[in-house]
C-alpha cells in the first residue's frame, strides 16, 4: 500500500501550508514512502479525496482541507494535535516531540495483513 498526502500547492493560508510541510518533512525523516497528490492540479484527485473521507470525519461546513492522508484506500486523517508515536507505532517518546497529530483523526499506517 502507498501513504498518500493530499496536498494543495497553491493554498493561500499560511497555516494550512504548514501543516502540509510537517506531514511531508515528518515522513521523509522516517523515511516512510509515500506519494504526494496535489488537489489543486487534479479536480479527479480532489474528488477522490472528498468522496473518500469517512462521513462522521467530514467538517460540520464545507470541504475537507489538505493535508488529508490515505494509506492506499484507508483515511487516516488530517495533521491535529497530539502524539506521533502512537499513531505511527514506529517513535519512542522523545521522537514523537518533533509534532503532534489528532490521534481521532490518524490511524497507524501499516499495511492491512
Amino acid at each position: 500500500m502507498v501513504v498518500r498526502v493530499f496536498v494543495a500547492s497553491c493554498s493561500g493560508f499560511v497555516a494550512i501550508k504548514k501543516k502540509q510541510q510537517d506531514v511531508v518533512r515528518f515522513l521523509e525523516a522516517n523515511k516512510i514512502e509515500f506519494e504526494e497528490v496535489d488537489i489543486t492540479m487534479s479536480e479527479e484527485q480532489r474528488q477522490w479525496m472528498y468522496k473518500n473521507i469517512p462521513p462522521e470525519k467530514k467538517p460540520a461546513q464545507g470541504n475537507p482541507l489538505p493535508p488529508q492522508i490515505f494509506n492506499g484506500d484507508r483515511y487516516c486523517g488530517e495533521k491535529k494535535n497530539p502524539p506521533i508515536h502512537v499513531l505511527f507505532g514506529i517513535l519512542s517518546t522523545q521522537q514523537a516531540k518533533l509534532g503532534n497529530f489528532d490521534t481521532d483523526l490518524w490511524q497507524i499506517l501499516e499495511t492491512p495483513e
